[in-house]
């Protein structure tokens, strides 16, 4: 994408409503636009990061045997009033009434509709487990929205719901996505370490939130140190086995929230930290299956209401908590996985006939490689080129010059340590594209 032609609002202020690091950042890289309070628009820049972190999402989950669907952000208030939860919900849901009179809602979750979809279709174990899931947009009115899309009220998310015949089975369901979130995470680029949440009313201790460590975090944590070097991504044992042995390892590595920090068990390695929710997952076992009727033929004939689990990622507020997680002065430090261009060419001389033949050359090659380029051809100041590149934290930046090039060389730029070298042109594309 030529920077000239690229939509790039960018803003050299911080916004004075930004709070936090991610909505100053966001804003002023040009990657959302509040359009009423609460909800935002995903500007190209925005979007471009939002999508590599659903698609790095969706791998995870069709890997562990999941399968993707869509479900509509309009429900039915019928589907809520039979879980009892319809009243329950309190004003965060907003709730609508159709030219026929008919109450609806839009979802902030959804256990009631999958419940429903599944009941109607699903009627023997021999049909059993299943695990289904959405990526799609959900709504709570905050009261107070703020922080950007730390809190806002549209957001997107990615919720899947686990049917299972028995406690065991719904175990089963529950490691495998214990396991598809870590990975899910650790191929983002970040570490997020998950920890035993409360399970309220239900009991056990089937509910962990994954938690990104960030000095502007939301809410105090406690974790063994050991987490700081794990390397989630070299130990994955596969869906195949049950999975016992590898949940009993990380769950035996200590890291709590502060609602369920122990200082009596805690290790002595122990590393205080602000952390970010981004992910949940939970065992509810009959809660929605019972009153909705979600009962299959077991292998006597006889009725069995299956067991369920819920399991979600907030893919918009990974985003935000990424930038909250991985920024510096100048700007965001995005993780290769996830940003949005991998290479920033810059061209420091726009008007200068062999700077701009050599960018060209550059910028076709690295699209041939496939490699996802941003080319700043844009006559501007240098520095308002690095300044641009450095706020949006492109990893690598790419610099031609009048000077660089009668001496054969171009300069390489890694964002996320300040690392520069001179390198001819061929080691230079090397180096970004390696």
């Amino acid at each position: 994408m030529r920077m000239s032609a690229f939509f790039l609002p960018t803003l050299k202020e911080n916004p004075a409503e930004a709070q936090v690091v991610s909505h100053r950042l966001m804003l002023r890289a040009g990657m959302i636009r509040q359009t009423s309070a609460g909800i935002y628009a995903w500007l190209p820049l925005g979007w471009k990061v939002l999508q590599k972190v659903s698609q790095i999402v969706r791998e995870e989950q069709d890997r562990a045997g999941a399968q993707e669907m869509l479900m509509p952000t309009i429900q039915s208030a019928d589907l809520w009033k039979q879980s009892g939860r319809y009243e329950a919900y309190g004003k965060e849901m907003l709730r609508i009434t159709d030219r026929h009179e008919r109450e609806m809602l839009y979802g902030p979750t959804n256990e009631e509709m999958i419940t429903d979809i599944f009941k109607t279709f699903v009627k023997s174990y021999k049909d059993l487990p299943k695990n289904l899931y959405h990526i799609q947009w959900k709504f709570r009115d905050e009261i107070r929205p703020r922080f950007g899309l730390m809190r806002g009220r549209e957001f997107l998310m990615k919720d899947n719901y686990s049917f299972d015949l028995d406690r065991a089975g719904a175990e089963l369901s529950y490691r495998r996505m214990f396991l598809a979130y870590l990975r899910t995470f650790a191929r983002m680029g970040i570490k997020a370490i998950p920890m035993r949440a409360d399970t309220g009313p239900i009991g056990g201790d089937l509910s962990h939130e994954f938690i990104i460590l960030a000095e502007t975090g939301e809410s105090q944590v406690f974790c063994d140190r050991q987490w700081l070097e794990m390397d989630v991504l070299a130990d994955d044992p596969g869906y195949g086995s049950d999975l016992k042995d590898f949940f009993e390892k990380y769950t035996n590595i200590y890291a709590a929230t502060e609602e369920m920090h122990d200082p009596a068990t805690a290790p002595a390695e122990l590393e205080t930290a602000r952390g970010i929710e981004v992910g949940h997952i939970f065992y509810f076992g009959t809660k929605y299956s019972a009153p909705m009727g979600a009962v299959v033929a077991g292998p006597d004939g006889q009725p069995v209401t299956v067991e369920m689990g819920s399991y979600g990622i907030g893919v918009s507020r990974v985003v935000a908590a990424i930038i909250e997680a991985s920024h510096d002065e100048n700007g965001i430090v995005w993780p290769d996985p996830i940003a949005p261009f991998k290479v920033a060419l810059i061209n420091l001389k726009a008007d200068d006939a062999e700077c701009a033949r050599v960018c060209d050359e550059l910028y076709g090659r690295l699209q041939a490689q496939g490699v996802d380029v941003l080319y700043d051809d844009r006559n501007e100041r240098p520095g308002a080129k690095f300044a641009d590149m450095d706020l949006i934290g492109i990893p690598w930046q790419l610099t031609i010059g009048p000077r660089g090039l009668k001496n054969g060389v171009v300069e390489v730029k890694r964002r996320a340590t300040g690392e520069k070298l001179e390198l001819p042109v061929e080691e230079a594309l090397a180096k970004v594209t390696g």
